[in-house]
C-alpha cells in the first residue's frame, strides 16, 4: 500500500474512533448528534461534500436518512473553501461522507474537527488501490476523479453500504440491497458508455477538456484524454501546454473540444484560437460535467444523468453514435 497517498484520508479518519465509543454507550462531546443504537431516530441526517457523493449515499441510505450536499452545482471542489455555515451543516449531521483522495483539500480541517464527535467516511477509502490512477504529473497522490469510471464508482457505492451498515447495523441488509439494486443501473450505464465511445472513429477518439478530470474515463472507455490544466484546477496552463494540444488537434483532425461546467473556459477558447491560427477549425462540442453535477432536481443533477450527459455529448461531437437524449431519453438539450 502506498501509505503516503492516503495521508489526508487517515488524518481525517483517525479521530473517528471516538464516535465508535459513543455508539456503545460511552460519553461523547456531542451527545445530541452521536446517538446510541437504543435511541436513534429516523431519518437521521447525513452531510456529504460533493454532489456525486451525496447522490450515491442517498441511493444507498433510502428512507433511513436525509442527505444534504454541501458543495453546490457548478462549484469547483478543488478550490472550494468551507464557510461557517458548511461547518455548522457538518456538525448538525449524524454522519458525514466525502470523496477523499484529496479532492476536497481545503475541507480537511473541518472534517478532522467533525471526526472527533461523529462518523466521517471517505467513499474511496475501501476502493481497491489497483483501481486507482496515479498520473505522472500528480506524483505522490492518486487522481481523485474516480467517478468518471462508472465501474470504479460502483466500488464506492459498495463502500457506502458497508459504512452505513457500520453506523446503523440494524439496517445493514436494506443498505446492501439498495447498493446492489443501484449498481445494476450503474452496470447498464457503464456498458452504454463503452458502446457509445467505441463508436467514435479511432483516429478521432481524443477527448480534449479544460482540466485533467477524465483520466479514469479515458482508461475505462478507451479514449485518449488531454486536459489543458492539471488534475487540480489550482494549476495554470502554459503556452507550451496549449501549443502541444493544438499540434495534436491539427495532426489528428479532432473535430471538437469541450468546456466544463465547474472550470473557466478561457483556456479552451485560447486553444480554439490557436487551432484557427493554424488554418483549421475545432468547435466546442459541448459542456461536460467534471467536478460537479448538473442543477439539483434535473436528470443531469444525478450521478447517472451526469455520466449519461457526458458520454452522449462526447460521442456525438466526435463522430460516434449515441441517441440525442441519452441512454434513458432524459437529457436536457443544450447548445453551445
Amino acid at each position: 500500500m502506498k501509505t503516503r497517498n492516503r495521508l489526508v484520508v487517515r488524518l481525517v479518519m483517525a479521530p473517528i474512533a471516538i464516535a465508535t465509543m459513543a455508539l456503545s454507550g460511552a460519553s461523547c462531546s456531542n451527545e445530541n448528534t452521536v446517538l446510541s443504537l437504543e435511541n436513534r431516530t429516523y431519518p437521521y441526517k447525513i452531510a456529504a461534500t460533493v454532489g456525486m457523493v451525496a447522490d450515491i449515499v442517498a441511493q444507498v441510505a433510502g428512507d433511513k436518512a436525509t442527505v444534504n450536499g454541501i458543495i453546490g452545482t457548478g462549484v469547483d471542489p478543488h478550490l472550494y473553501k468551507p464557510t461557517r455555515n458548511d461547518v455548522s451543516e457538518f456538525m448538525d449531521a449524524d454522519v458525514v461522507f466525502y470523496s477523499g483522495l484529496m479532492l476536497e483539500g481545503k475541507m480537511t480541517d473541518p472534517l478532522i474537527k467533525v471526526g472527533r464527535s461523529k462518523k466521517v467516511y471517505a467513499v474511496t477509502e475501501l476502493v481497491d488501490e489497483a483501481t486507482l490512477l496515479e498520473p505522472e504529473e500528480f506524483a505522490g497522490h492518486y487522481d481523485p476523479h474516480l467517478w468518471m469510471d462508472v465501474s470504479g464508482w460502483m466500488e464506492a457505492v459498495t463502500a457506502v453500504a458497508q459504512s452505513l451498515a457500520e453506523y446503523d447495523p440494524v439496517h445493514s441488509q436494506p443498505y446492501k440491497q439498495n447498493a446492489q439494486r443501484y449498481n445494476v443501473q450503474l452496470k447498464e450505464l457503464h456498458e452504454y458508455a463503452q458502446r457509445s465511445i467505441a463508436s467514435i472513429p479511432k483516429q478521432s477518439r481524443v477527448l480534449v477538456t479544460a482540466h485533467d478530470a477524465f483520466n479514469y474515463f479515458g482508461q475505462a472507455y478507451d479514449i485518449e484524454v488531454r486536459g489543458i490544466q492539471g488534475i487540480s484546477t489550482e494549476s495554470e496552463a502554459g503556452l507550451e501546454d496549449i501549443r502541444q494540444i493544438v499540434d495534436l488537434i491539427v495532426a489528428r483532425g479532432v473535430k471538437a473540444v469541450f468546456v466544463e461546467s465547474s472550470v473557466s473556459r478561457k483556456n479552451v477558447l485560447a486553444l480554439q484560437e490557436g487551432v484557427a491560427a493554424r488554418g483549421r477549425e475545432v468547435v466546442i462540442g459541448g459542456e461536460l460535467f467534471s467536478d460537479a453535477m448538473g442543477h439539483s432536481g434535473t436528470y443531469e443533477g444525478t450521478y447517472i444523468g451526469m455520466i449519461d450527459h457526458n458520454v452522449t455529448v462526447i460521442a456525438r461531437a466526435l463522430g460516434g453514435e449515441a441517441p440525442e437524449l441519452g441512454m434513458n431519453g432524459k437529457l436536457t438539450l443544450k447548445h453551445e
